[in-house]
């Protein structure tokens, strides 16, 4: 399939990517090189950006430089540099739109998603975006949340503490100033839209007259089952069928200009303003949606890419990604012919413009930048309780620690709280944890405990809340399952496993401190656990009864490497876990290392006995070698889905 795709382009819009290939504008024939010169024809920019991420202050340094045509570099980020850019790009047009295909917040940036990413809201709705997506990250922590506290203002439960902070104009947070909406996410328990499938922009074509353009929305396929946007209660439709639907739908409205703006992506090439040899499942969608789409906008995938490609009809049209983090504004230009509205194809062309850092930053969104980064240092600094001494991920022989044991024992916590006010898409009642365990040093992916909260002196041991907030998570939600008494044995099992060339490597689980287990050092990797020596709440395991157990999302979906709980049922979800670490924190008011006592070695000085050897996967580097954020590098460590070895980052 992708294959019979890449000699479509080739032959229908060979010429084209030549052109795009030089690093300017992609052009879907030769006369859109005079496109602006064509007055008798409706003149409609669109400008957007993509997976912002709440990335204000400037891109993380893994993806602050972008290569364009001819190998030249791009140091390139922050909305204040974005904005300065984006008033240069509409001056003087009278029709302009400003979107995004999703993920603008779930931000990585501490002072973003530690203000329920109020920030990354301010600044969009101060660069004057109209209208965006929902990415799978908009859904990290409920439907709720995103359509009544980050589109409505509606407060919960506590203002100033979870939300709704003073913005940068001294007002409280009032919601975004444009809609969210997407055409393929729906209730699972009845098959209805969770948001708008598409909206109707009408622009301006002199004389008084308007003209409509219909923008149909996509999230991510599977954004339900992704660890982060993990919500037991809703479901992706497949995105062709649904984009066809919707531009049939459009058509019958009146409407004869249809963008596709969508939450998924490609790969295309290292330079983000051309596109060479694409493949992955927006390219696949692009070739084959329906003619009424006159451009396709993509996301998702972290990548950059600016080209045109064939729809059915062999006839060109936009096919783009803005690259993530505030590295690019992509600009698309059409052309509407002004008795009918359709897009004059011939005359589209499109750009990526690189948000360079060589311009005069916007004095009002440095503003904004600055505050929210002050708040976001102010927020740290606030205390939360105090530790008896440090906590450490220094493991025994028996793989214990205390930093491990501390983070199952919050797992516990979190996996017995009461539904939360805006914890909206759980098909089940939250049926409190048995237990819970915790992957400290995975067989595949990051390990969830990020550094040790070691005891400070200084402030008699206060913890702060930037201390504990960086000290745990990667906006993954605790999962409460209900699972067998088996798989909680196959998974203490599944701790061990012998490597390619021999040995054992053993990758520990953290229980709860109400768990206690020994394994035997002379058993084969698979026989090291009895039952009759797994203790919960002091009553042996019994392997034919069910069991709550809590973890991570991670650790259940089998992305941390242990597949015994493939199949769980019943799960609900919980709150993400940076933020239920804090919150656990601040309702202990005081917490202390556990003995080390949970997990015990059988046999531990016979011939042959092994504990096996732990090792702690790196952290995650970009090809640059700067070390990836937290969230990034657990999801490209999680291996996402991919197109021709490449690992879709979220």
């Amino acid at each position: 399939m992708a294959e019979l795709g890449r000699r479509m382009f080739l032959t229908a819009a060979g010429a084209l990517a030549t052109a795009s290939a030089v690093g300017t504008h992609a052009f879907a024939s030769g006369h859109a090189r005079d496109a602006r010169s064509a007055d008798e024809y409706v003149d409609v920019q669109l400008l957007n950006i993509t997976d912002l991420h709440g990335y204000l202050q400037a891109a993380p340094g893994s993806s602050s430089v972008i290569t364009g045509a001819g190998g030249r570099k791009y140091t390139v980020g922050g909305v204040a540099y974005m904005a300065a850019h984006l008033e240069r790009l509409r001056a003087d047009r009278a029709n302009s739109l400003f979107f995004a295909p999703g993920d603008l917040f779930s931000g990585w940036e501490f002072p973003a998603e530690s203000l329920a990413d109020e920030p990354t809201i301010e600044a969009l709705n101060r660069m004057g975006m109209d209208f965006a997506s929902a990415g799978n990250h908009e859904f990290d922590k409920s439907p709720a949340f995103l359509s009544q506290h980050m589109v409505d203002g509606i407060s919960y439960p506590t203002v100033d503490w979870d939300n709704s902070f003073v913005d940068s104009s001294g007002q409280r947070f009032h919601g975004a100033d444009f809609a969210y909406y997407s055409a393929n996410t729906v209730w699972a328990r009845n098959g209805e839209l969770v948001l708008p499938p598409y909206n109707i922009e009408w622009v301006d074509a002199s004389k008084g007259r308007r003209l409509p353009i219909g923008f149909i929305h996509l999230t991510a396929i599977g954004t339900e089952t992704m660890p982060a946007s993990y919500q037991p209660g809703l479901r992706t439709l497949d995105q062709l069928a649904t984009a066809d639907r919707c531009a049939a739908e459009l058509k019958s409205r009146g409407v004869n200009a249809i963008v596709l703006s969508m939450h998924d992506g490609a790969v295309a090439g290292g330079d983000f303003n051309s596109g060479t040899n694409p493949s992955g499942p927006a390219y696949e969608l692009a070739l084959r949606c329906s003619p009424d789409i006159d451009a396709i906008v993509c996301g998702h995938w972290h990548t950059a890419f600016n080209m045109m490609v064939p729809d059915p009809d062999g006839v060109p049209r936009p096919f783009v990604e803005a690259g993530c983090h505030g590295q690019i504004v992509n600009e698309i230009s059409l052309r509407l012919d002004p008795g009918t509205g359709k897009v004059v194809r011939e005359l589209t062309t499109s750009t990526n413009h690189p948000n360079t850092r060589d311009v005069a930053p916007h004095p009002e969104l440095s503003d904004v930048v600055k505050y929210w980064a002050g708040y976001g240092t102010r927020r740290a600094a606030v205390p939360l309780g105090k530790q008896s001494a440090s906590f450490t991920r220094t493991r025994n022989a028996a793989g214990e620690s205390t930093m491990g044991d501390l983070v199952a024992d919050w797992a516990l916590w979190a996996g017995r709280q009461p539904q939360g006010p805006m914890n909206d898409a759980n098909l089940d009642p939250a049926v409190p944890a048995d237990l819970a365990l915790i992957a400290i040093a995975p067989r595949i992916g990051q390990a969830i405990i990020a550094g040790d909260l070691p005891y400070d002196a200084a402030t008699n041991g206060t913890v702060a809340f930037g201390k504990a907030w960086n000290a745990v998570g990667f906006g993954d939600p605790i999962v409460t399952a209900t699972v067998t008494g088996q798989q909680i044995h196959d998974a203490l099992e599944q701790q061990w496993t012998v490597p390619a060339g021999g040995g054992l490597k053993y990758a520990p689980l953290a229980v709860s401190a109400n768990v206690r287990y020994s394994f035997d050092a002379t058993g084969p990797a698979g026989d090291r656990v009895d039952p009759a020596d797994v203790f919960i709440d002091g009553t042996a395991l019994d392997v034919s009864r069910s069991y709550r157990v809590a973890a991570p999302s991670y650790t259940l979906l089998n992305q941390d490497g242990y597949p015994a709980f493939t199949g769980f049922t019943r799960p609900f979800r919980h709150n993400r876990d940076f933020e239920s670490f804090v919150a656990y924190v601040k309702e202990k008011g005081r917490i202390a290392p556990a003995p080390l006592d949970r997990v015990t070695v059988k046999n531990s000085s016979a011939p042959g006995a092994r504990i096996g050897a732990t090792t702690v996967p790196p952290r995650l580097r970009s090809a640059e070698g700067k070390v990836l954020p937290r969230a990034e590098a657990a999801m490209l460590a999680a291996g996402r889905p991919s197109a021709e070895g490449f690992r879709v980052p979220c």
